[in-house]
């Protein structure tokens, strides 16, 4: 028997009876899908030839008219600055013509062995391999531990191959008695020699499985995890099987914003963009969680690698250069908590960066590790090396101030070489990186995320290269009360001393445009086109860095667990029979929801509920696992609704729920197949006005109707 058969038999009217349920959407237009099918390959190659001819049309310009060569010192700032944006554009091409290339995307692959897998379970289940699913912990908030575990406990495979296995570097007795009381196997370890790493060697030594799956301890599988991905191991070929890596929130640059409807979290670009180049490629990466895995290639590679904090990355290139295949499964089969503050999410980058890098000084090195073919060693160097971007990105964004401030000019420039051949060459990246992202990204709005971490990522970059690496620190996360949480100092005085130099150099460059070149010189036509450039490259890096400086407060709130926006109806009940409002949930969680009462007209000043609605109040929910009974609530908020509004909108807390009511609605809010969706980037004028419109605006602390919340299918 599935261990959850009879939970998702509600489900059974969202697939076809025999196949296992497959997420996708056929809708034209939607903004909500399972899957975003991929360009076809010659719209890739196409896409990629255009830009590359503009940017080769582009350079010639900046080589041969632009350059400073007569003063020594412009001489030198010029050619600094072009190798800063040849290096910029060279990675941008990079990616570009790796995703243009033709190559298997893997879906055919994908969608057979999960028909081969649904069979075996109906006709064979004692034939399938066993399954060892481990979770790492160490620190972790016991209620975080206890979610996931309920997750992997719930997955659709039959219980006598599944083991679910908490590994705790923490040894902590609460932990043991979770495990006792749910029925998976405990797994202590004192010494926590090698972090992550070590803990899951310690592991595989222990267990007998013929697959591990890895889950970090804040992240919740869906149902059918397992019967989408144990298929594909029937290729005795395939080593690993990646899948997206998604989180149940907005992440604190988008939560601190409120933009969680306009700005994408940026591990989107990497899952639904640099992930299935690498599919194509045979170069899948390996995510660190979410990820299932062959034990006996990972024990002829040795292990995970213990000397990088990035062993996910690194393991991968050892199992692709020892001749197994990596898959990667496009669905989000998973979700788990994004960093709890801001200041968590620079330490999780911060450590990406570091452990990445380190790749370069241990045996995983893709420029030397033998098995590698050369586009696969191109793949994984391209992954690594682009976090030593960060420094040109710095240069580029000093160059307005040097234009003003300085006045060394590090190029000249004139109108009609701006307009034909700079504006054809960026205005094709607005258009075009939307739409061969697979709608991941933008052009100009991820640049959010670079400046609120550049400075952090700079020093770490540097410790790196000079020998100090981060060591391993697990990112911060947990559900506890968050509130007052106030500025991130670390991150905003760089970003401060940078508004001050956008700032001047915006003022001097105003300046010019009325008084000539510093007195030296008439304002001719070209040092016109130089100053209106810097002018227009401050006003931007201005508006981004205020943006920046905005998300580094980071929005008190009364808890932090994750609220999602379903579409959901239902009614309002109260006491006596015959009484009940319609309504629509708004967002939902573990504690409560917030709903949408349509109520009818009411006389002013009177009570929108009095004599309509007595209390006490259950909540009936048009959903199927929701709707086998009632569930009890409490009036928390009242918002009063205005007279042109049809709505009024009220705050929920759930009553005493029972046990099967808790089961239910965890499986609701993080199991059910397709429940993660895939949203489509907004272009970035329209972004732009939303960030601007954010600037001034006072954002509020979260709370009833101003969460943040995410929306699920």
């Amino acid at each position: 028997m599935l261990n959850s058969s009879r939970r998702h038999q509600a489900h059974s009217q969202q697939s076809t009876p025999g196949i296992p349920y497959r997420s996708s959407c056929q809708t034209a237009g939607c903004d909500v899908c399972a899957v975003i099918p991929p360009l076809p390959a010659p719209w890739r190659f196409g896409a990629a030839l255009v830009i590359t001819l503009l940017a080769l049309r582009y350079l010639l310009w900046r080589v041969s008219t632009t350059l400073i060569l007569p003063s020594p010192n412009a001489a030198a700032l010029s050619a600094l600055l072009l190798m800063a944006e040849l290096m910029i554009l060279a990675h941008g091409l990079l990616q570009i013509w790796l995703n243009g290339l033709p190559g298997m995307d893997g879906r055919g692959e994908i969608e057979a062995a999960r028909l081969r897998l649904a069979a075996r379970l109906e006709t064979s289940p004692d034939d399938l391999p066993l399954v060892a699913v481990l979770v790492p912990s160490y620190g972790e908030p016991l209620e975080v531990i206890a979610r996931s575990l309920r997750g992997c406990l719930a997955l659709d495979y039959p219980s006598s191959h599944l083991q679910v296995w908490l590994l705790d570097d923490s040894s902590r007795q609460e932990l043991l008695n979770l495990c006792r009381q749910l029925g998976c196997r405990y797994l202590p370890r004192r010494d926590r020699r090698h972090a992550k790493a070590g803990n899951l060697n310690h592991a595989i030594q222990v267990v007998t499985a013929d697959l591990i799956a890895v889950f970090d301890a804040d992240v919740v599988p869906l149902a059918p995890f397992l019967t989408t991905t144990v298929g594909l191991f029937d290729d005795p070929a395939v080593g690993f099987v990646q899948t997206p890596q998604t989180y149940m929130g907005a992440d604190p640059l988008m939560r601190n914003l409120r933009l969680e409807r306009w700005l994408m979290a940026d591990e989107e670009s990497f899952y639904r963009w640099i992930e299935p180049t690498r599919q194509r490629l045979g170069a899948v990466v390996c995510a660190g969680t979410s990820f299932l895995m062959r034990r006996q290639a990972l024990l002829a590679v040795g292990g995970f690698e213990t000397g990088t904090t990035a062993e996910d990355l690194a393991t991968g290139i050892r199992l692709v250069a020892g001749g197994h295949r990596g898959v990667y499964v496009a669905e989000k089969l998973s979700a788990g908590l994004a960093p709890h503050t801001i200041g968590a999410m620079a330490i999780q980058r911060c450590r990406w960066a570091s452990g990445t890098l380190q790749i370069l000084r241990t045996g995983a090195n893709p420029l030397t590790i033998p098995g590698l073919k050369p586009l696969q060693r191109l793949a994984f160097l391209e992954g690594i090396l682009h976090w030593l971007l960060v420094f040109p990105f710095l240069l580029l964004v000093a160059a307005p101030l040097l234009i003003a401030v300085i006045q060394l000019a590090p190029l000249q420039v004139a109108s009609t070489g701006l307009l034909s051949h700079a504006l054809p060459f960026y205005l094709s990246q607005m258009l075009l990186i939307r739409w061969i992202s697979n709608q991941s990204r933008s052009a100009l709005m991820p640049e959010l995320y670079r400046w609120v971490l550049a400075f952090p990522i700079a020093r770490t970059v540097l410790s790196v290269l000079f020998g100090e690496p981060m060591a391993f620190r697990v990112t911060p996360k947990g559900m506890g009360i968050a509130s007052g949480i106030g500025a991130n100092g670390t991150l905003l005085r760089p970003l401060l001393v940078f508004l001050g130099c956008q700032l001047l150099a915006a003022s001097q460059l105003l300046s010019h445009l009325g008084a000539g070149w510093s007195g030296r010189t008439p304002l001719v036509a070209e040092r016109l086109s130089l100053v209106v450039l810097g002018l227009l490259w401050a006003v931007l890096n201005t508006l981004l860095i205020l943006a920046a400086i905005r998300s580094c407060w980071d929005r008190p709130r009364e808890d932090a667990t994750p609220w999602l926006a379903p579409q959901l109806g239902g009614w309002l009940v109260g006491d006596h029979p015959g009484t009940g409002v319609s309504l629509r949930v708004a967002a939902i969680s573990e504690e409560g929801c917030e709903v949408l009462l349509h109520l009818p007209p009411q006389p002013a000043g009177t009570d929108p509920l009095a004599g309509v609605l007595p209390g006490p109040w259950q909540l009936l929910l048009d959903h199927p696992l929701l709707a086998m009974e009632p569930w009890p609530v409490r009036l928390v908020v009242l918002r009063r609704r205005r007279p042109w509004e049809q709505q009024m909108g009220v705050g929920l807390r759930w009553g005493v729920l029972t046990a099967p009511q808790r089961e239910r609605l965890e499986a609701y809010l993080y199991r059910r197949p397709g429940l993660w969706p895939s949203l489509r980037a907004p272009w970035d004028p329209v972004a732009l006005a939303m960030v601007v419109r954010r600037l001034l605006q006072r954002i509020q602390p979260e709370g009833w109707f101003s969460r943040s919340v995410m929306p699920i299918r």
